[in-house]
């Protein structure tokens, strides 16, 4: 059911105490368990009997699946049977939330939200045009440089002048993620003349490199900022970090609160800041970060705030949390008896 309100808006009357259930399932589960940990602590703290089904193209190897209640197998994000796959999973299930992970999957979601909603299913995903910016390294790049959000310098490969360009590049995939063939040129000149996919190059920042996770509620207003340093990376991912509060992250937040169209849930953006102190912001992210449980442990629950928002119940999300909270990341494993 909805309320017409200039957009279409779920009706979440709070359920009292002794009927707050809730089917969540979390998509391209893969390895993560502190996520799905995250839900888990944010329901008890609720009173929220929270049943987590998880899905991923390989179950049986996913550790978050092993985790879960339930385990279902799905295609491939990139094939077409996958949101039918995922209908079906909340029809047979029951899921009123569904929480995307990777970044294949937010269009196609993205796309079929309406219709998911119509069926009663919460899917935390931004608007289609949205992450169709964030999924385009090239397209999010000259997007923000028109809002007045500091860019780095960034061209598509095929239209490089490899003698106007000055200083160090970096090399891309338009639609990569999670580190996937990044390439350092120290001198442009070593770019070769074809590339394997769509690249795009881009200037290479020196400084210190920082996520910020952002959280937008249901009707996209921002309702927290929470920067941490990356201050040791492993395939793409954060191992060491803490957060902290540089008033220029929180700028470029703000005003990319303004300029991107239907923010809603999780999102996150990577930037460096200069030894100068200024700061260029070269990806987002429309999705939950790598570094999520870093916010999480500094007081920012967006999984409570998900919950919260799915169930009708009164919204606890803002922005005290605290600085200077670190983390360690180390390798845990499951062991599987036959």
């Amino acid at each position: 059911m909805y309320q017409e309100t200039g957009e279409r808006v779920m009706d979440v009357t709070p359920p009292p105490p002794s009927q707050r259930q809730l089917t969540m399932l979390l998509c391209s589960a893969g390895r993560r368990v502190e996520l799905l940990i995250a839900f888990r602590r944010a329901a008890g703290h609720l009173g929220v009997d929270l049943r987590i089904i998880a899905c991923d193209v390989q179950p049986e190897w996913s550790a978050a699946c092993r985790f879960a209640d339930k385990a279902i197998r799905v295609p491939r994000a990139d094939d077409p049977a996958y949101v039918a796959a995922i209908e079906a999973i909340c029809r047979d299930h029951g899921v009123g939330l569904v929480v995307p992970t990777i970044d294949p999957e937010l269009q196609p979601l993205a796309d079929a939200r309406e219709r998911f909603a119509a069926a009663g299913v919460w899917v935390s995903v931004s608007d289609p045009g949205l992450v169709e910016i964030c999924r385009d390294k090239l397209l999010t790049a000259e997007f923000l440089a028109a809002h007045d959000i500091p860019v780095p310098h960034s061209v598509a490969w095929e239209h490089v002048d490899r003698q106007a360009w000055k200083g160090p590049a970096i090399v891309k995939p338009r639609h990569g993620s999670a580190g996937r063939a990044i390439t350092r040129l120290d001198d442009i000149s070593a770019l070769p003349a074809t590339a394997p996919e769509p690249m795009i190059v881009q200037e290479l920042l020196q400084g210190e490199e920082w996520t910020v996770n952002l959280y937008f509620d249901g009707k996209g207003g921002l309702r927290s900022v929470v920067p941490h340093h990356r201050l040791q990376v492993r395939a793409g991912e954060v191992e060491k970090g803490i957060t902290g509060r540089p008033p220029q992250l929180v700028d470029i937040a703000e005003k990319l609160a303004r300029a991107l169209p239907g923010s809603r849930g999780a999102l996150c953006y990577q930037a460096i800041i200069s030894p100068d102190g200024s700061a260029k912001l070269f990806e987002i992210n429309a999705r939950f970060g790598g570094g999520y449980p870093l916010a999480e442990s500094a007081g920012a629950s967006f999984a409570q705030w998900l919950i919260e928002e799915r169930m009708g119940l009164p919204s606890s999300a803002g922005n005290d949390w605290t600085a200077g909270v670190m983390m360690l990341r180390y390798d845990a494993a499951i062991f599987v008896s036959p």
